[in-house]
Parts: structure tokens; C-alpha cells; sequence
């Protein structure tokens, strides 16, 4: 499986030097280019890679702070971190947000490759299956969601979501009066989401039961919809109608 890899660098050259380094790498794979914070919280939300090679010092908000914003949401799990910087006050903090490496540039291949030989054992160690007491542990979903909309920066809690639909390769995100479209999956979103709050009732809907006022099937034609508490109408696909049934055998 090849470790899919994002680099987040404002500098031009610094970005070419990386792929350059990389090209070698047989079991790397480059999914995205991020020249800015927000530029890189997008492409980790979208391409989910394993590695973010991330420099520190980046206009607007710093490394730091696309680590803070993916944490955050959680929607996503963290990739494995590897700072790449011509800066070395920055290193205690960067282990503090446990980052797998820390590189000084100018770094050199071989330096880089015992980097990407720590972010292969992380994920060979997440991806090990969990036994004893931790297997029993709850799994954990994502409570906010944090992303660019509008030219602003929100950190939206998942129990304002009313509605999630698919529209091509987005998704947009009804939640009070506003709604905001995401470069993501369906499918993403319903692993990641609360099944006791969130239900997938059609293959471009998921509802927030929360916010779900009633059921219908109508009597001419026999389609299936719910009812939102904020009248939005939202049709039920019959392979998912046994979902909505099971709720009232709780």
C-alpha cells in the first residue's frame, strides 16, 4: 500500500526540492501540493493522505495551526506529521503535537527517508487490530467540523447539522439558515458520524435524527420522505426505508 503523502510549503522551491527527494521513493505517492494553511486543511480533509510534510512558518495561520484545525475535526483522523522547517525553536512544540519527525532544512534524502520510515511504522502500529480491554472502547466520532466557507474559517458542532446531502463531488452542509459545500464523500461522512444521531436515508441524503420531525409514505405512489423540523423534504430510497423502520423497535 503506498504512503500517500501531502506537502505544505509557501515556497516554491522548497516544494520542488521535496518531490525531487521523494521521486525515488517507490511506495510514495503525492496527492496534493498546499501553499497556504487553508489550502492544506482542504487538501488533508479531501485526499486523507498518510504524511503531511509541513512547514512551520506559512502565511496566515503557521503549521501549528492546521494541526489545531484537523484536530479539531476529527471527521478526519490526523496523518502522520513530519515538520520540515529552517527554524529548530519550534521542535519541543512540534513532539508536544506529536509529530513522527522534525526536519531542519536543508535536510538531506537519507535524512528524510528515516522521517517517512517513522510515519510507515505509525501507521503499521494504528493499523493493527486492538485487543484485550482496548477493543471494548466506544468508538469516538467527530463532534465539530472545521472548514472555509465564504472566506471564513468555522468550527460548526455536529449537532447543529440538520441535513447532509451529495451533490457530485461535494457535499453540502445544512445546519440552521446557512448551508456550505465540502469537497468530500457520503461515505466519509457516514463512517465518521454518530449512528445513534445521524441516519443515511437515501444514497444522497443523511439526516440528523435530531432534527427529523416525521416519516411519510405517500398513499398515490408509495414514495417514502422525512420531514425536517425546518420543512425541508428529503426523499427515502427503498433500500434504506428498514433503517427509518428499526427506529421504532428501539
Amino acid at each position: 500500500m503506498p504512503l500517500r503523502v501531502v506537502i505544505a510549503d509557501d515556497e516554491v522551491l522548497a516544494r520542488q526540492k521535496l518531490l525531487q527527494l521523494l521521486r525515488d521513493e517507490a511506495d510514495v505517492e503525492i496527492v496534493g501540493e498546499g501553499a497556504n494553511a487553508l489550502e492544506t486543511i482542504d487538501l488533508v480533509q479531501f485526499t486523507q493522505p498518510d504524511v503531511l510534510l509541513l512547514d512551520v512558518r506559512m502565511p496566515g495561520m503557521d503549521g501549528f495551526d492546521v494541526i489545531s484545525a484537523l484536530c479539531s475535526s476529527s471527521l478526519l483522523g490526523l496523518p502522520s506529521i513530519i515538520f520540515t522547517t529552517a527554524h529548530d525553536q519550534f521542535a519541543l512544540k512540534a513532539f508536544e503535537v506529536h509529530a513522527v519527525d522534525y526536519l531542519l532544512k536543508p535536510f538531506t534524502r537519507e535524512r528524510l527517508q528515516i522521517a517517512l520510515q517513522h510515519a510507515r511504522d505509525q501507521r503499521e502500529h494504528a493499523q493493527r487490530p486492538a485487543t484485550g480491554a482496548r477493543s471494548t472502547q466506544k468508538k469516538e466520532y467527530t463532534n465539530r467540523l472545521v472548514f472555509r466557507s465564504k472566506g471564513r474559517i468555522l468550527f460548526l458542532p455536529i449537532a447543529d447539522i440538520r441535513w447532509i446531502g451529495a451533490e457530485e463531488n461535494y457535499v453540502r452542509i445544512c445546519a440552521g439558515k446557512e448551508s456550505h459545500m465540502l469537497r468530500n464523500t457520503m461515505a466519509n461522512f457516514e463512517t465518521k458520524l454518530d449512528p445513534e444521531v445521524f441516519l443515511r436515508v437515501h444514497r444522497s441524503a443523511i439526516v440528523n435524527l435530531q432534527h427529523v420531525k416525521e416519516f411519510r409514505t405517500d398513499e398515490s405512489d408509495g414514495e417514502c420522505f422525512v420531514m425536517m423540523s425546518d420543512g425541508q423534504k428529503l426523499p427515502v430510497s427503498r433500500g434504506y426505508r428498514s433503517r427509518i423502520t428499526s427506529l421504532t423497535a428501539r
